[in-house]
């Protein structure tokens, strides 16, 4: 007859452990791998399938290992909980382990009914990272059951390798390219939003009103909306319509108080204070009209706002944040500064000669046209400005620009040339959909121009290389002091052309056996918007791979603003040269912080802009923008956009003033003439206002809604349940050496090493292959092990959530719960040590507990099981124990054998405990009992500010608890001279 197990039990079935659901019937069990999700519910029939309870089989007496048999057995058991205790429900079943300061966002998420919240951290910080936290601990609890993540459809690919590799998230592309795709596979009336619950949308795609309806009709529970301050409008300023379609949309999506919404953007004010408003609106409409100078609006704000530097984080949970010691303080590796370093080149005559006819051209047609009206004054202006930036961006693009046709000549209105042509010649700080954005511009707006503008192209053509093109032999020179002192840098051009031109000139080519001025070694490759953003990350991944782990290698990717925003680019490279100037400072911003960003190894990030010194644009713009926009951030530690308006109104300028020297030959000085003046000073009363509010408004709005003290001991409370980085280091370095790896420590602290694992059993080769790949296994490469979580690819972090710290820990507990497993086993069940580090006869038992959680929330109760190891000491007999504290029991872990214990005796005396272990069973249950109650308030207390939350949260310990491991210390013998010592002491007491 088959065993009934109740609701919650745990068994045993097709390999792996089930929590049987309250669905089950006597002869049916439906069944919820431990760790898994909804998704994976299984049906068994207990008849036909073997089942049995989850119950680990006694240690064998004559299995025993040494004195760091426990410790490792105990964190190869806690690396593999996937639903660890703890207060959140989430975090063992991640592949990522978050820094404290990420776990803010969380806290604050935990105490809100409804999810609202604005994550307005720094570039670099982790906001993908903190917006996963919240939504894979809602999917958790149950809270939602559903997830869109609207981005730009150039990041969507990036978001859902994200979503699936960190938090285990498989999100659904929703983009223009897959939807049809995706719409073959739907029933009769049924929406892709119902069908798949987790996508990861283009806000580009689904804001059009045919694709918005169904969208916020069918619209998931929880929404992630990245870059959200390209989705809001301004009150007092002209906006595309492009923002105002996707603020529409955002408004209806927002409209449903039920949902959770969060809105993640580096720069939530861009320089106006309504557009903050209107985003702080969609998050809670009393927050777009609340006085935020006064106590109730700030308090009301800090429950949905969060904002910091990297200098608020950089060092946490210390003692200055108020905590009592340091034992918890957590110091996060931003590279400390940027390097800043403006580097000069001059044109050569042949450019000089050509620049001076095509600005002569230019002036020509703005005056031609200024005469014939309004639209054809705008689009020979947007010609104008076309040429110009193609012409001190290189020969290529030059000649590409003066052979195409103006894309605003074909405009209706004046209107129409501008909306046509600003994009292409300018940089806006908020266009976040890039895409289409570097090609190079055309300047031919009229047929008559053909063979003048064909001379001027073919001349272009012929200053190709670094005898003509000085700014290309300047290039190089940079180049080259870069790669000499380490740096693999990336060079940013403003149109494709250029940058193609730049790798043709740079790069090694295989086939021709042209050797590139840059040296042999030395890997050039370019990544523009002709590809796929998938591609630009394989490109990326090709240019990796291709230079090698070669210390001599060298890697140089050239790139467009394609990849100015989104893309993490910290793992391989580490200095930025800016070929062509953006003339919208926040565009140079957004192109460092690819690199500059947490897991960047270098302290400092190396920063080269070049300007042409006689061209008579560059220097204009860097003196006035540049300069000005880094002055701004190193004084209030965060960057400032400035606002597209104003800056346009200076580069008009500088543009105008440049035209009229070619019709007038030599003015007065740029800075003197009175269109400059008016737009600097309009400039610098904006931008100044917008420093000032952006500064007040980190001083007035600074997270002050958790406090470090309740970060510190959720912190504690996880690292208690999952274990701390000391501990895995330790696991990694003991374990490798007893399976026969070959370790090196590879920095000066040894706090870094390699590993390699030629020599270690097939059954860890094997796990380890599809890891950091086969070949570095076959080959025998080594594995760099590395104390920061940020790793590159083929590397391993020292914490929990690594899968080469997940391989290795499955492989150690596989191995010691099996006594015929084939090569060395580090970690043993059982252990008998003869150690001075007790004075009476010590037994530690690894103990794990399972908690069944009864979860509330709004979408009905969920019931899910969590896993603790917890580690017992008492003195004595079983059935007289004397129960040690908590803290002495891990003590026992660091105890070393001092004298040999003969493995008879030893075997003899593990026998005997474990027979009499039934003794210990109140003991434990009793414990179990205590620790359900911790777990019980933990949980209350990250809810504690929403009590509905909390009502009807309950947590049951299961009976019996699993005894894994059972230790034995003996206390060793007194040495003869202490035991004389000891006699002459106790005589002259006499």
């Amino acid at each position: 007859m088959a065993l009934t197990y109740s609701a919650g039990s745990l068994v045993t079935a097709r390999g792996r452990e089930w929590v049987v659901l309250p669905e089950s019937e006597p002869d049916l069990l439906v069944l919820r791998p431990l760790g898994g999700s909804d998704d994976d519910i299984a049906a068994v029939f207990p008849a036909f399938e073997t089942v049995r309870g989850a119950e680990f089989a006694k240690p064998e007496p004559s299995d025993l290992g040494d004195q760091r048999a426990a410790g490792l057995l105990r964190t190869a058991l806690r690396v593999g909980f996937r639903s660890g205790a703890g207060p959140f429900r989430s975090l063992a079943g991640i592949a990522v382990e978050p820094r404290a300061y990420q776990l803010v966002p969380l806290l604050m998420a935990l105490r809100q009914k409804t999810v609202r919240m604005l994550i307005s951290d720094d570039v670099g910080i982790g906001k993908t990272i903190e917006s996963g936290l919240v939504a894979s601990e809602l999917l958790a609890q149950g809270e939602a059951t559903g997830l869109a993540v609207l981005c730009s459809p150039a990041l969507a690919e990036q978001w859902q390798q994200e979503l699936r590799s960190k938090f285990g998230i498989d999100a659904e592309l929703v983009l223009s390219s897959t939807v049809s795709r995706l719409e073959r596979g739907l029933d009769l009336g049924q929406s892709l939003f119902d069908k798949y619950p987790h996508v990861i949308v283009s806000t580009d795609f689904i804001k059009s009103t045919r694709h918005r309806d169904d969208f916020v009709r069918h619209c998931p529970d929880l929404v992630i909306v990245d870059e959200a301050h390209t989705c809001v409008v301004a009150d007092d300023t002209k906006t595309s319509t492009q923002n105002q379609l996707r603020y529409e949309l955002l408004r209806r999506v927002a409209e449903d108080a039920e949902r959770h919404l969060l809105l993640v953007t580096a720069t939530p004010h861009s320089g106006k204070e309504s557009a903050f408003r209107n985003l702080l609106g969609l998050v809670k409409p009393e927050l777009a009209h609340v006085d935020l100078d006064s106590e109730k609006g700030r308090k009301l704000l800090a429950q949905h706002f969060v904002a910091r530097k990297r200098a608020d984080v950089r060092q946490y949970l210390t003692k200055e944040d108020g905590l009592a010691d340091d034992s918890l303080a957590e110091r996060t590796a931003f590279p400390s500064d940027r390097y800043f370093k403006d580097e000069t080149y001059k044109l050569s005559p042949a450019y000089r000669a050509l620049l001076d006819d095509a600005i002569a051209y230019a002036s020509e047609r703005v005056e031609e046209a200024g005469g014939q009206g309004r639209r054809e004054a705008r689009i020979a202006w947007w010609s104008a400005i076309a040429l110009l930036r193609s012409m001190v961006s290189s020969p290529r693009a030059a000649a590409q620009t003066l052979r195409t046709r103006s894309a605003a000549a074909v405009a209706a209105s004046a209107e129409e040339a501008d909306r046509l042509g600003a994009p292409l010649t300018s940089d806006s700080a908020d266009s976040d959909a890039l895409e289409g954005m570097d090609v190079a511009p055309g300047a031919e707006t009229e047929e008559n121009a053909g063979s003048r503008l064909a001379e001027l192209a073919a001349r272009a053509q012929a200053l190709e290389g670094p005898a003509e093109d000085l700014k290309l032999k300047a290039l190089i020179k940079y180049l080259k002091a870069l790669l000499a002192n380490g740096h693999n840098p990336i060079v940013f051009c403003r149109y494709i052309p250029t940058a193609e031109y730049l790798a043709e000139q740079l790069g090694n080519d295989p086939e021709t056996k042209k050797r590139g001025p840059l040296g042999a070694k030395t890997v050039v490759k370019a990544v523009t918007g002709t590809l796929s953003p998938q591609q630009r990350l394989d490109r990326i991944e090709e240019l990796a791979a291709e230079a090698g782990e070669d210390a001599a290698a060298r890697r140089v990717l050239i790139a467009t603003d394609c990849l100015s925003e989104g893309v993490n680019l910290q793992h391989h490279f580490d200095a930025v040269v800016h070929y062509d100037l953006a003339w919208n400072p926040t565009r140079h911003d957004q192109r460092e912080g690819r690199v500059d960003r947490y897991g960047q190894k270098r302290d400092e990030v190396r920063v080269i802009t070049l300007y042409g010194e006689d061209n008579g644009i560059d220097g204009k713009v860097l003196e006035v923008l540049i300069k000005k926009h880094r002055q701004i951030k190193k004084d209030l530690g965060v960057s400032v956009s400035v606002p597209d308006e104003m800056s346009t109104g200076v580069t008009d300028a500088i543009v105008e003033w440049l035209l009229l020297r070619g019709r007038q030959g030599e003015q007065e000085a740029l800075f003197e003439t009175e269109s400059f003046q008016q737009s600097f000073a309009d400039l610098e009363k904006d931008w100044n206002s917008a420093a000032d509010r952006e500064k007040a408004s980190r001083s007035r709005f600074a997270q002050r809604s958790i406090h470090p003290e309740e970060v510190a001991r959720e912190v504690a409370a996880v690292r208690e349940a999952l274990g701390g980085a000391g501990e895995i280091d330790t696991f990694v370095r003991e374990s490798l050496n007893a399976l026969g790896a070959v370790l090196r420590d590879s920095g000066a602290s040894g706090a870094d090493f390699t590993a390699q694992v030629g020599g270690t059993p097939i059954g860890l080769r094997d796990a380890l292959a599809p890891v950091v790949g086969a070949e570095t296994v076959e080959r025998d490469r080594p594995i760099a092990f590395r104390s920061s979580p940020a790793v590159a690819r083929g590397e391993a972090a020292l914490v929990r959530t690594d899968p080469v710290v997940g391989a290795l820990a499955s492989h150690v507990l596989n191995a010691a719960l099996d006594t015929q497993a084939d090569g060395a086993r580090p970690a043993r069940r059982c252990g008998v040590v003869t150690t001075d580090a007790v004075a009476t006869r010590t037994t530690l038992l690894l103990v794990r507990y399972r908690f069944h959680l009864t979860l509330p929330s709004r979408n009905g109760e969920k019931q899910v099981v969590a896993e603790d190891a917890r580690l017992l000491a008492f003195e004595g007999a079983p059935k007289n124990a004397v129960w040690l504290p908590p803290e002495r029991a891990v003590e026992l872990l660091e105890a070393r054998a001092t004298e040999n214990t003969a493995a008879a005796a030893g075997e003899r005396t593990m026998a005997r405990i474990l027979d009499q272990l039934g003794e210990v069973t109140t003991h434990l249950e009793s414990y179990g009992a205590e620790l359900a109650a911790e777990l019980d308030a933990s949980h209350r207390r990250v809810r504690a500010a929403s009590g509905e939350i909390v009502r009807g949260l309950s947590v049951t310990a299961q009976k019996p608890a699993d005894i894994l491991g059972t230790y034995v210390y003996l206390p060793a013998a007194p040495s003869p001279v202490s035991a004389s010592t000891a006699s002459v002491s106790t005589g002259v007491s006499a």
